[in-house]
């Protein structure tokens, strides 16, 4: 695929202005925000600006006495780019069980469609990656474990930020400049992992090919990609499941380093209520970022099973002198 200009992306992503908003959607929909139970939280700190607009987060720390494995994950809420903020209940789910497992996790704003036309969206995402890092010393994190985390269409943007690393046209100027924006893995939470998936972001007869490539996070596929873990329920009625399988399998094809987590039975949004697959979701994420990332630890291989006809050997390894 071609290499988008910015000038090419700015002109064709435009065509997301008079986007309806996703009624599909059901993030915004989650009632008063759940507890945050015994993590350390700050709220409200205005990490960038966005035109005029000053762009926030929230900063949700490991409770009191949880050895902090100095890591920290960028969440970014779902919606369809016309409804939601920081204070979504789902994340709010989310970051209880991976902030008792040591991660710091920070929630943040972006404009909204409305407010300001795409790529403006993932110019505050990028944003929000500089401030954390930039702030990894008063956070208590390690400046290369930055992990960016989707959902839905925040999903999209944490994908096209792992997919972006180093390319300047996506930076904006919300603030900290200078300042690496990269992710050392990425998130993806039933997300949005192409344009066409969201074919209402478009209006009528603007969902051109240059303008579905230029949204799309499959466009800058490569082997650079950061690590990703997707997670999914297999009953996705808003953003089909097999979109995130299709996605791990173009990573994997090309050696970048990533994982696939399936909620059985579960719809779009599942963490608005389902805790034990919350759970689930979290101790996957822990896994992969704890074992890539923070402790590196590749897996022992089985070694080979050859038994010379007696079959398997229990994990003991093959005969001696028998095939490896």
């Amino acid at each position: 695929m071609a290499r988008l200009t910015r000038r090419g992306f700015v002109k064709a992503s435009g065509a997301l202005a008079a986007a309806p908003a996703l009624g599909a959607l059901p993030l915004h929909a989650q009632g008063p925000a759940p507890d945050t139970g015994n993590l350390r939280v700050e709220k409200d700190i205005v990490f960038g600006k966005g035109g005029t607009k000053d762009l926030t987060l929230d900063v949700y720390r490991p409770p009191a006495g949880v050895a902090s494995k100095r890591m920290a994950i960028v969440h970014l809420f779902g919606g369809g780019f016309f409804v939601g903020n920081k204070n979504a209940g789902y994340i709010i789910n989310d970051v209880k069980p991976l902030g008792a497992r040591g991660y710091t996790n920070i929630s943040a704003n972006y404009r909204l469609q409305q407010e300001s036309l795409w790529p403006a969206q993932i110019h505050d995402t990028k944003a929000a990656i500089r401030w954390t890092r930039a702030n990894a010393d008063r956070l208590g994190v390690d400046p290369n474990r930055i992990v960016v985390a989707g959902y839905s269409a925040g999903g999209m943007l944490a994908l096209m930020a792992a997919g972006t690393n180093g390319r300047k046209e996506f930076e904006g100027d919300g603030g900290n400049a200078g300042v690496s924006s990269d992710v050392n893995a990425c998130i993806g939470v039933y997300p949005l992992t192409s344009a066409q998936i969201a074919a209402g972001l478009f209006p009528q007869g603007q969902a051109t090919p240059e303008t579905i490539a230029a949204a799309s996070p499959t466009s800058y596929i490569t082997k650079s990609f950061a690590p990703t873990i997707f997670v999914h329920g297999t009953n996705d009625g808003t953003v089909p499941v097999q979109s995130s399988i299709d996605f791990w399998t173009k990573l994997q094809a090309l050696g970048v380093p990533s994982t696939l987590t399936l909620i059985q039975g579960a719809d779009h949004a599942f963490d608005n209520a389902a805790f034990d697959a919350i759970e689930v979701m979290a101790a996957s994420i822990d896994l992969f970022l704890d074992r890539l990332i923070v402790n590196p630890k590749p897996y022992p291989s089985f070694g080979g099973g050859g038994g010379r006809g007696r079959g398997g050997r229990g994990g003991q390894g093959p005969a001696p002198g028998g095939p490896g």
